[in-house]
This record gives structure tokens, sequence and C-alpha cells, in this order.
């Protein structure tokens, strides 16, 4: 289980621990970002097993929220997002920092994640926090037009991401 400080801030946004009431702000973002999106069951369905389930918030609106499972010496990123009219502001870099101490305190060796080749801003985030590509997995998300490669990355937690 997750145990990092509940709360995070900086003057604008805290990052505090998801909620049931928070799932319909959260899927309204996922829906926004993806053509394919998490159901609001599946958020649901990580809250109830205790998966760390993070919202970041201006006020009392959620600006991005991240999903990471920990477990066996490993945490996978589940889910990461910021609102799409607040993406470049270092707000998701704000977010994935906290999930990489959340794994760290959870005694987690490495990070994975899947992210897929064709999403840039994503990758490049993956790649300024020292994620590295360590695997590929053939036809892993679903796409417009048949399926889209999953590109494996992980970080390994013995060296500080900066």
């Amino acid at each position: 289980m997750a145990t990092a400080p509940e709360l995070l801030a900086t003057p604008e946004v805290v990052i505090r621990t998801m909620v049931e009431t928070d799932v319909p702000s959260v899927v309204a973002i996922e829906r926004a970002a993806y053509q394919f999106p998490w159901s609001e069951g599946i958020f649901r369905d990580c809250l109830r097993v205790g998966y760390c389930c993070r919202v970041l918030c201006e006020g009392e609106t959620i600006v991005g929220y991240a999903v990471l499972a920990s477990g066996a010496g490993e945490a996978h990123l589940l889910n990461l997002c910021v609102r799409g009219e607040r993406r470049r502001e270092g707000l998701g870099m704000f977010l994935l920092e906290h999930v990489i101490e959340v794994a760290r305190q959870d005694r987690a060796q490495r990070i994975i994640l899947e992210v897929r080749p064709s999403n840039r801003a994503a990758r490049a985030l993956y790649e300024r926090a020292r994620f590295e590509q360590i695997a590929r997995r053939p036809r892993y998300y679903q796409a417009l037009t048949g399926r889209e490669d999953a590109l494996v990355l992980a970080l390994d937690l013995h060296v500080r991401a900066s």
C-alpha cells in the first residue's frame, strides 16, 4: 500500500489521494485525452483493490491523476494524465515525481509502464524522468486502425530521477 505523504503542495496545486467522488471528474479528463479511455469501472476497481490513486487539484478542480500498482519489489504506472489545457506547465512531472516517491517508499526496485510510440508528449515526459525502453509489446493498444504496439519503459529506483 502506498505510504507517501497524502499531500504535496505548490502554491497552485496539491496532490491528494483519489476518492470515489473524484471518479466522474477523472473519467471526464480521461475521455477528453484518449480515443480508448479507461471506464469508470476500471478507476473504481483500482480504488477498491488499493492501488495508489492520486489526483492533482487546483482548488477544488481536478487537473490530473495517476494510478500506480506496487508489489513484489516492482511498481507499475498504469495511468498518468493531465487535463489538456493544463499540459506543458510541469504538472505531469510534478505528478510523476510524486508517484516515483510513492514507489520508493513502497520499496519498489523499479517502475515500469507502457506508452504508445505515437504519444510523443508522454514519451518526452518519461525520457526527462530517465525512464528507459526495456521492451516492446506488439499490438498492445487498441487503435482506430487495428492495434498499436506499446513501448515498455522502466526506471531503476536505485538511481534518483531528477
